[in-house]
């Protein structure tokens, strides 16, 4: 059977995902249904979900000529539970889901999968992560990003003074920071400041304002999101500040990969954690019911540093993000 790839970044299995032989092209008339459940594009990050989703639902629907791939967006998880609610009305065979709120929707996640529909969950898991709640969880790498960051400015900037900006205070946020900690370990770079951006340009933008003011001499900024790396590099830019070497920021936005592939001093790389992990979900779960592969257990995507010399392989020119 042809095989196709939509341009998914590079990823690490971290557990059992096990290929067995295909039945042929007679399975390309097998009916299944698969509910997409993701949050509405309220934030840059989503609004890449919701391209890749659309995006992959209708590439699988042209490959596999008996699915169907149904895309709901929510923007609460009150909504979103009503939205796992309908598709499951709808008479799903599978449900992928990246929940708003990862504990507020378990009770509607574990009615489908105890109706015995197969459950692919991505990147928010809830507090009880196991195959009771899902079979498939599908994530980037959290601490990977913290320290792929970190190892790239210690190496490069071996005694940067460096400021930061968080996200926001729950537990991959501190994921990342443990992670960026790990990276700089036993190096010479001194961290002058931790603050919260919220994963907000405008929010980051006041932050890195007050980091202006406070530091005469900064090497480095260290942020958790190419959506507050906007704000800081606009800060920077109306400051007029020439210390500042370069900027790192995270996700693997449109923007900030066109920005590394055009040779940006300020922003020579990028950290993925990409919204297009939803669509690897979507293929894994595909493929369970066309191409006879049992998928279980977590697949964690690769936090890989981008840099101009692969750039081009994660740049998405139509996305939104």
């Amino acid at each position: 059977m042809r095989r196709r790839t939509f341009g998914i970044a590079a990823a690490a299995l971290a557990a059992s995902v096990v290929m067995a032989p295909t039945l042929g092209w007679a399975q390309e008339a097998k009916k299944v249904t698969i509910g997409v459940s993701i949050p509405a594009a309220d934030h840059g990050w989503t609004a890449g979900v919701v391209f890749h989703a659309e995006r992959v639902a209708k590439l699988l629907m042209e490959e596999h000529k008996g699915l169907n791939v149904i895309v709901k967006t929510s923007a609460d998880p009150a909504s979103q539970a009503n939205a796992v609610q309908d598709l499951a009305v709808q008479g799903i065979d599978a449900l992928v889901i990246l929940p708003t709120d990862p504990d507020q929707l378990v009770s509607a996640i574990q009615q489908v999968k105890d109706d015995g529909k197969f459950v692919a969950l991505v990147d928010r898991a809830p507090s009880v992560n196991d195959n009771t709640i899902r079979d498939l969880y599908v994530a980037g790498n959290n601490p990977a990003l913290g320290e792929v960051a970190g190892k790239y400015i210690a190496e490069t900037t071996p005694e940067a003074e460096v400021v930061i900006i968080r996200g926001l205070p729950i537990p991959i946020d501190q994921q990342r920071q443990d992670g960026f900690d790990k990276g700089i370990e036993g190096s010479k770079v001194k961290v002058l400041d931790r603050q919260y951006g919220n994963w907000s340009r405008d929010d980051a933008f006041r932050v890195m304002q007050d980091y202006l003011t406070k530091y005469p001499k900064i090497d480095v900024v260290w942020c958790q999101d190419d959506d507050m790396a906007v704000g800081v590099l606009e800060a920077i830019e109306q400051a007029k500040r020439s210390d500042i070497k370069y900027v790192v920021g995270g996700a693997g936005s449109k923007d900030m990969i066109k920005r590394v592939m055009d040779g940006d001093k300020m922003t020579p790389v990028n950290v993925l954690y990409p919204p297009a992990m939803v669509a690897t979900a979507m293929q894994l779960t595909a493929g369970g019911f066309y191409d006879q592969v049992p998928v279980s257990g977590n697949y964690i995507l690769d936090a890989t540093l981008v840099t101009k010399d692969n750039a081009e392989g994660f740049y998405f020119a139509d996305s939104p993000f």
